[in-house]
């Protein structure tokens, strides 16, 4: 396009039309980045520059709260990781198998500010303490219908539970759980954590920490029986 086209009768559809197709066109002519004034919506008209460095300000700002918040994650992940930790080893150091369920419940009531936790147990394992928090199933996985597909595929899963589930594993306080983690613990048992929190434990949240959890109590737990 030369000089004498452009000074011509040119309509502002040609002018868009060409810088879509050359948009590497203010690299030649970066004096016009200073004079062409845009409209904004916030404020006065300023010039391309000038909304170009505020936009380039915005995205800075956008990627440092992202990098605070990536950094919060990864603080929170470090403590939890110390907590397992922790968790891990409190149960090398149990003795035999009561010792072992309340150090569970202990560390999980300290360390991670568990409200409510259930231990439940297939059979009738000798040796278990009777607590509020030990249920025993003697009819085995069979006597837990209402956990029959969480307890077939065995992942951690959190968030809501139904109305019979948090009956059968809370009882009277089943009402004032508002959200829940349920982990298979190895052949014979789950444990269930619930909160008053309805945010505490939902369906999108990580489940590695629980699984980690699960495998580290179910160990402990296997150790024990045999040791007994």
């Amino acid at each position: 396009m030369t000089d004498t086209a452009i000074d011509g009768d040119i309509k502002p559809a040609t002018v868009a039309s060409y810088l879509r197709r050359h948009p590497d066109f203010l690299v030649a002519y970066p004096e016009l980045a200073h004079e062409l004034v845009l409209p904004s919506a916030n404020g006065p008209a300023s010039s391309l520059a000038v909304h170009q460095l505020r936009g380039l300000r915005e995205k800075n700002a956008e990627l440092e709260g992202r990098l605070r918040e990536l950094t919060a994650v990864a603080g929170d992940n470090e403590k939890l990781m110390r907590r397992v930790h922790g968790l891990m080893l409190a149960l090398l150091g149990a003795g035999n198998i009561e010792d072992t369920v309340r150090q569970v419940v202990r560390r999980l009531t300290e360390d991670f500010q568990s409200e409510r936790i259930r231990l439940v147990f297939f059979g009738d394992l000798a040796g278990l303490p009777d607590e509020p928090w030990l249920l025993r199933e003697p009819h085995g996985a069979s006597g837990l219908p209402e956990f029959a597909s969480f307890l077939e595929h065995g992942d951690p899963v959190a968030g809501r539970l139904a109305p019979d589930k948090l009956h059968r594993l809370f009882g009277e306080a089943a009402p004032d759980v508002r959200s829940a983690a349920l982990m298979r613990v190895g052949a014979d048992a789950l444990l269930a954590i619930g909160s008053a929190d309805p945010d505490r434990f939902h369906p999108g949240m990580g489940t590695l920490f629980l699984d980690m959890i699960s495998t580290t109590v179910g160990s402990a737990i296997e150790r024990a029986r045999k040791v007994a």
